[in-house]
């Protein structure tokens, strides 16, 4: 390979790199600390005022005069922002952001990304029961699109973007070596 190539194919490559990112600009551009579920549930004083990307499916939306109050079942994020709704959820937490959060759009079972900040805990009654979760405090809510939720139905196999073409290949509880057409 001539050396005038090099950074051509350098270039390419952090190019296809970087295309790759598909996380939505408003939760990429945030820097938020990891911080796992449990530990923030069990004790949310200790994370109080911690930035946390935390996101999950809706459960339900209470609007107040001047905000609004979501509960969401918490699900892990994979490296493009989305809820790993395949993965059983870990437990609630309330959003409240300072907004109308239309209950026609965020139904029960939408996927969602949350940017904010712990506040604390917040008591919740279910049922006869009366628990309390973490409240986080919104800077913005990112409502995944309904066809970024179908393309996520489709994907199988070891690794992201592994679409069932080849091999292996998945179908409905079936292995099969090549995807068939017919």
């Amino acid at each position: 390979m001539k050396t005038h190539t090099l950074p051509l194919l350098l270039s390419c490559t952090l190019f296809l790199i970087g295309a790759c990112t598909s996380m939505p600009p408003e939760i990429r551009n945030f820097s938020a600390v990891d911080i796992p579920y449990q530990p923030v549930s069990q004790n949310a004083e200790t994370y109080k005022d911690a930035p946390v990307r935390w996101g999950g499916t809706v459960i339900e939306v209470e609007n107040e005069t001047d905000f609004s109050l979501m509960q969401v079942l918490f699900h892990p994020l994979d490296r493009s922002g989305y809820p790993e709704t395949r993965k059983p959820g870990e437990g609630r937490f309330a959003v409240e952001i300072n907004e109308f959060l239309d209950p026609a759009i965020y139904t029960k079972g939408v996927e969602v990304t949350v940017i904010g900040t712990v506040k604390g805990n917040i008591e919740r009654t279910i049922g006869n029961k009366t628990i309390h979760i973490p409240l986080i405090t919104a800077k913005t809510i990112h409502l995944w699109p309904q066809a970024y939720r179908e393309d996520n139905l489709y994907r199988y196999g070891p690794y992201p973007g592994y679409y069932g073409y080849g091999y292996p290949f998945f179908y409905n509880g079936y292995y099969r070596p090549y995807r068939f057409w017919w």
